[in-house]
């Protein structure tokens, strides 16, 4: 029997290809975490992060015969999920504009009550805040923010995952850190 945690994600999504359910599985174990990141970076909100990161895998695995064995697997999906974070807040602005039609009574706040200490309470009100202004950043400064510093990328691996020059990794990195800190003293 084959060991599938030995194979490269080449080698699994071929495997995926040739119809061995398990290479499907083993390549979402990879890299599902690393997907949920850029998910939840976009979004700032955890099920929504859930819902593109499923629509993501959905997307790559319908779409795995377009994936080039030769070149990280982990780049390839990474940019279907932030193709889907696209098209998740595209979709978000079209509801935002509906959501004004309805009635007031159907509002609702739901409280969270697994938090219990007020410290607990400030910083899960901290994380969600610096989430939103990370999520209100334009695209293109939010995409290089969060491959370098939450998902620890080099500026090569940056430049090369998003199709740009390292210097333009760089000058967007300085400029999504200013904006972010510009929104978060707001």
């Amino acid at each position: 029997m084959l060991d599938l945690t030995a194979c490269t994600d080449g080698e699994l999504a071929a495997l995926a290809l040739g119809g061995r359910q398990t290479a499907y599985t083993e390549l979402m174990n990879r890299h599902r975490e690393f997907v949920f990141r850029i998910s939840r970076s976009h979004t700032a909100d955890h099920d929504a992060a859930l819902d593109v990161t499923q629509q993501t895998f959905v997307s790559a695995f319908s779409a795995l015969e377009r994936y080039d064995g030769g070149r990280s697997f982990r780049h390839w999906i990474g940019r279907i999920a932030i193709n889907k974070c696209h098209d998740w807040a595209r979709r978000r602005k079209v509801r935002r504009f509906f959501t004004f039609a309805l009635p007031i009574d159907d509002a609702q706040d739901i409280a969270d009550d697994g938090v219990g200490a007020e410290t607990a309470i400030a910083d899960r009100q901290e994380l969600r805040r610096t989430m939103a202004a990370i999520a209100n950043l334009p695209a293109r400064l939010k995409e290089v923010l969060v491959l370098r510093t939450i998902e620890d990328l080099s500026q090569a691996e940056a430049a090369e995952f998003l199709n740009i020059s390292e210097k333009a990794v760089e000058t967007r990195l300085y400029r999504a850190r200013a904006k972010l800190l510009e929104n978060l003293r707001e």
